[in-house]
């Protein structure tokens, strides 16, 4: 009863992390850079604050992941369910402003637009859903107790979203330089803030598979973490189909 009575003990304490404290300092980072480029006009500043916050984001979800390896799976799946709720509705308020817009513009796309390429996000798309497929399949290695499956379709996963960030870089690069930027007007404005909102959930969620990539290289299998960070991941997948067909089809 005693042993009892001290693992109930155990289990019931509140566990801390200082990564989540961490990221929120990163966060604040993109926003000072954000704050810097475009009220301010401080290229080098924004570049500056911008080099500081993305590496305690992506640090602290290095961190934070390293923690949860190994101890079960918890809350953390219903949990991600309800972040993911909240995150949809940030994307909705996106797509409510965008429609809002749209809808009452007399001409669309506004002046000073050029013509979204429409074989790229086609094929962005099609890597995306892959990445899906990918990680699906490395579950179920996963389940099957197949560490070198799942290390190996995990790895995939990684390459194919990292092909879908690089894709969506150079895509970026070619409209500015054709001075098509997030100031040009409102329809600049919505491309990169509703494709670069898109594009740091992609950021994150490779975090995630990188930060658990070397544990499970060593063998530190976590059933529980992967369903949720699966589960993540195709949010996120999910969510692309609604920026690819309002953004570059309608």
């Amino acid at each position: 009863m005693a042993h009892e009575a001290h693992a109930d003990a155990v289990h019931a304490h509140w566990d801390t992390s200082i990564w989540p404290f961490v990221i929120s300092f990163g966060i604040l980072g993109l926003g000072v850079a954000f704050t810097f480029q475009f009220v301010y006009h401080s290229s080098f500043a924004a570049i500056i604050a911008l080099g500081l916050g993305l590496p305690l984001i992506l640090g602290g979800i290095a961190g934070w992941t390293s923690e949860a390896m190994g101890k079960g799976e918890g809350l953390s799946f219903a949990s991600m369910g309800w972040f993911i709720l909240a995150e949809a509705m940030i994307f909705l308020s996106c797509f409510a402003a965008y429609w809002a817009a749209r809808l009452n513009a007399p001409d669309w796309p506004p002046a000073g637009s050029i013509e979204l390429p429409k074989l790229i996000p086609v094929i962005m798309t099609i890597t995306l859903v892959s990445s899906s497929l990918t990680i699906h399949k490395a579950e179920q290695y996963l389940h099957a107790g197949n560490r070198s499956g799942f290390v190996n379709w995990l790895l995939l996963t990684i390459v194919l979203g990292l092909a879908f960030l690089g894709m969506s870089g150079f895509e970026w690069a070619h409209l500015i330089g054709e001075g098509f930027t997030i100031k040009t007007n409102i329809f600049g404005t919505v491309f990169y803030s509703v494709t670069g909102l898109h594009g740091s959930h992609v950021l994150v969620g490779l975090a995630i598979f990188i930060a658990g990539l070397f544990p499970a290289i060593k063998g530190n299998l976590s059933p529980g973490f992967w369903r949720t960070a699966g589960l993540y991941w195709h949010f996120v997948d999910i969510i692309w189909f609604f920026v690819v067909s309002q953004v570059y089809f309608w």
